[in-house]
């Protein structure tokens, strides 16, 4: 698997957002009701993720040219990382998370934070993330987990 990260361009919004909905339909639907996985979806849209891109540090992985997961900083925060189903468990979350951290190393942040899906919660802790308090939206739980950074 070739798998390449690099910034996201404004013509990759659309591309970033069928990767997110797929991920929250046939992923995250095992953890949510309908209800949240569609409240949750109406934040991420063409229009949408191309206004994300313009406020955060967005990342996209591709394979052969196609967009298959996503990640961004957003100050100290890690948010919307999500990867297509179908190359789930092939490393692509664990290479988006190394540019973010790269990133935030290069921008002197010593302590990252990520609000988890309980479905990805799992995922953080095998990157180092300790879950240090649950959030709640409506019925919708959130886990924010936290990792600091070495200053290598």
């Amino acid at each position: 698997m070739d798998c390449t990260i690099r910034p996201a361009l404004a013509d990759d919004a659309a591309d970033i957002s069928a990767v997110i909905l797929r991920a929250l339909r046939e992923t995250n639907a095992k953890d949510y009701t309908d209800e949240i996985i569609a409240r949750v979806e109406q934040s991420f849209g063409r229009d949408a993720v191309r206004a994300l891109i313009t406020k955060r540090t967005v990342f996209v992985a591709s394979i052969g040219g196609s967009v298959v997961g996503t990640a961004s900083l957003d100050g100290s925060v890690v948010r919307t990382v999500f990867v297509a189903p179908d190359v789930q468990a092939r490393g692509i979350g664990r290479l988006l998370m190394a540019e973010i951290e790269r990133i935030a190393r290069e921008r002197n942040i010593a302590v990252l934070t990520v609000p988890s899906s309980v479905t990805a919660e799992t995922f953080y802790a095998r990157l180092g993330f300790k879950a240090v308090r649950d959030s709640y939206h409506g019925d919708e739980r959130t886990i924010i987990m936290e990792r600091a950074l070495d200053a290598s």
